[in-house]
């Protein structure tokens, strides 16, 4: 019985790494970025008109090669960037680091999952003396009415563009930060 736990912990763990990745993946990809790799026989449409992209595995190993680094040199590891993906995937490990000012995007969303130590967010309310700091950007000193979560290993936050947030590490965190970007569909 002993063995049978272990391999679910291990399983559950495996599964807490991937399911934030695989469920942004599949939640932001467009109509475009499909009909490059897949398309019907009848579509009429040819698949060389847009170069698909090519899939990225991220094995246990390469994430936790990466957490690694970057607990020697607290930062940012960016895992996709690319101008042809609706969407970037950050690893990030900082500690001791807090926010001075609420941030929020008009053309991006954030999903993530803390993968070690303790963060706290605050979320939403409604921003006092906001600036806009470049096309699409915005800081503000205060967010009325925000909500403060504390976030711990295998905590998922789902920031939805437009919604002002601030983060607060005391201790130190490592963290997969998920950006969909461009516009929603309505």
């Amino acid at each position: 019985m002993v063995h049978f736990h272990m391999v679910n912990a291990h399983t559950r763990r495996t599964f807490l790494r991937t399911a934030p990745l695989a469920a942004a993946v599949s939640l932001s990809l467009t109509d475009q970025f499909l009909s490059a790799s897949v398309l019907p026989a009848d579509s009429g449409q040819s698949a060389s008109a847009t170069a698909p992209v090519p899939f990225q595995v991220f094995t246990a190993q390469s994430i936790e090669d990466a957490e690694k680094a970057l607990h020697a040199a607290p930062g940012d590891k960016s895992l996709v960037k690319s101008d042809a993906l609706p969407f970037t995937m950050v690893l990030t490990t900082e500690t001791a680091k807090s926010a001075k000012e609420f941030e929020w995007h008009e053309g991006r969303d954030h999903i993530l999952q803390i993968l070690e130590g303790t963060t706290v967010y605050e979320v939403g309310g409604t921003p006092k003396n906001g600036r806009n700091t470049k096309p699409g950007e915005w800081l503000a000193p205060i967010s009325e009415g925000a909500t403060k979560v504390t976030l711990k290993k295998g905590d998922t936050l789902v920031i939805p563009r437009n919604t002002p947030h601030k983060r607060s590490t005391s201790g130190s965190v490592t963290f997969t930060l998920i950006s969909p970007m461009g516009a929603v569909k309505a």
